[in-house]
């Protein structure tokens, strides 16, 4: 079982020291959302296999009252970072969580990537799906707030392909869970 690496702050220099281990798509939406701050970052792996998960933590105003805070986890089949942060038991979202039509599509490199809610713990919203063969999670609390997600005004990059000025706030105690 690979290491959770102790979280990253918000700065440029740990946006940096993520994009050059991680061997997973590093999601960042981009541009952010109005009032959108990048909270801090996240890694399952060591220094010999590279970061075999990323998440990036963001905090902005919800879609019905106060804060937000959202996690977007891209990971390898196993690793069970996103299932971890959504309450789950297991490594992966589950058998046939993906059997019916998508709850929602969020544009990946410019490209639909369908999402399907997966039923976490009760105070957050949690999708799942796959990205460039990689498992896919947006862990939103509180749980209305993902209704971010469900009305499509993500678009996703890698930030491991990009170099941005990414504005930053205060770190997020969910990366602590």
């Amino acid at each position: 079982m690979l290491p959770y690496q102790p979280p990253l702050p918000p700065t440029g220099a740990a946006l940096e020291a993520i994009r050059k281990t991680s061997v997973v798509p590093v999601w960042l939406p981009w541009p952010l959302p109005a009032g959108w701050l990048v909270t801090g970052f996240g890694e399952v792996g060591d220094q010999r296999t590279g970061a075999r998960a990323s998440l990036v933590a963001l905090t902005g105003p919800s879609l019905m009252e106060g804060p937000a805070d959202l996690l977007i986890i891209a990971e390898e089949p196993g690793i069970g970072l996103g299932a971890a942060f959504s309450g789950l038991d297991g490594p992966d979202p589950g058998e046939g969580f993906d059997a019916g039509p998508p709850n929602a599509k969020i544009s990946v490199l410019g490209h639909p990537a369908p999402l399907w809610c997966v039923d976490g713990e009760d105070d957050r919203a949690v999708y799942a799906g796959e990205a460039l063969g990689n498992w896919l999670w947006v862990v939103a609390w509180p749980a209305d707030a993902g209704c971010v997600i469900a009305l499509g005004e993500l678009s996703l990059l890698d930030a491991r392909d990009h170099d941005l000025d990414v504005p930053f706030g205060a770190f997020s105690p969910r990366l602590e869970d």
